[in-house]
């Protein structure tokens, strides 16, 4: 689906009904944007959380994405 989109005076976007009813919009809802390169992307913030928590799904429960680079940081001090 395509749509042209006029900045408003305020810098603001209408999304087209057609684009919200197919996405499932409502008013209220949460959206994140983010540039990549020269293009904005505009998304559902759930959808932007679910792609991060997929992207993280295959680490270990075990491992600490936290303790980890603490370590590294006091060996890190440790040598200097």
């Amino acid at each position: 689906m395509d749509a042209t989109l006029v900045l408003g005076q305020q810098g603001r976007v209408v999304i087209p009904a057609a684009v919200r009813a197919a996405l499932g919009l409502a008013p209220g809802d949460r959206l994140h944007l983010h540039l990549v390169g020269q293009r904005l992307v505009l998304e559902r913030q759930q959808d932007a959380v679910d792609e991060l928590r997929g992207l993280a799904s295959n680490i270990p429960k075990t491992r600490s994405l936290v303790d980890e680079p603490l370590a590294e940081r006091r060996v890190a001090a440790t040598v200097e």
